[in-house]
């Protein structure tokens, strides 16, 4: 599996992602700088967390207007998979890449913390190293993390299965307390129609060592290397 991390001003997980992709595929990926337009041929794309451009305007919409951007919405046409993970996320929703927006969290104060998520399909490839149902633990670490879009888009998501997480309570009840930022049917990650496209708010980048709490984010970059082989 050979991958490409997108790098923006005020992006702080980059060499995270950089760690997992290569732990789970023995390759180091390209960093590639925000302002570059060429990106080598790679299996996946991973738009990192952070801050990009400081987050003004909204979070993600600057980036999502940088020279790269054209080339990631350019690959991800052509079916290379994309990742986009928290502020990456917020970045594939500004530029179209996914349906939907990310708010401001529903208790107006950042959220730094590990939550709970169950895992709504297993029919991606980023999804594929777990078992629908199953329920993992890994951190959040956002401001602006409140999934958003209209009833019909929701009802859309849900019918061709393109939930790919959502938040719920250690028990698995997405009716509990686990929704730690307000989001839409406690909507922590989607895909898009073709199922190449995955972004989530919580770092499963962070949560691939057993230094750092917790193991289950392996699954996710074991199951890409395994899908992208």
């Amino acid at each position: 599996m050979k991958t490409a991390v997108i790098v923006f001003p005020g992006s702080n997980r980059e060499i995270d992602a950089a760690d997992a992709l290569e732990q789970a595929s023995g390759h180091r990926p390209a960093m590639v700088w925000h302002r570059d337009t060429d990106i080598p041929a790679v299996d996946l794309i991973v738009v990192p967390g952070g801050f990009s451009y400081g987050d003004y305007l909204r979070c993600g919409a600057m980036a999502a207007n940088s020279p790269v951007m054209r080339t990631v919405a350019e690959r991800a046409k052509a079916g290379v998979r994309v990742l986009g993970i928290c502020n990456g996320f917020q970045v594939l929703t500004e530029s179209g890449l996914l349906p939907g927006v990310l708010m401001r969290n529903a208790g107006l104060k950042f959220v730094c913390k590990r939550v709970h998520l169950r895992v709504e399909t297993s029919d991606s490839p980023f999804t594929r190293g777990y078992n629908a149902g199953q329920v993992i633990r890994v951190p959040v670490a956002h401001n602006e993390g409140n999934y958003f879009a209209d009833a019909e888009t929701l009802d859309r998501l849900e019918a061709e299965d393109r939930v790919a997480f959502r938040y719920v309570a250690a028990d698995g009840n997405a009716a509990g307390d686990g929704n730690p930022n307000g989001s839409q049917r406690a909507i922590a990650g989607i895909l898009n129609r073709s199922r190449t496209v995955l972004g989530m708010m919580p770092h499963p980048e962070n949560a691939i060592d057993t230094q750092h709490g917790g193991t289950d984010g392996r699954g996710m970059f074991y199951g890409l290397a395994e899908a992208l082989a």
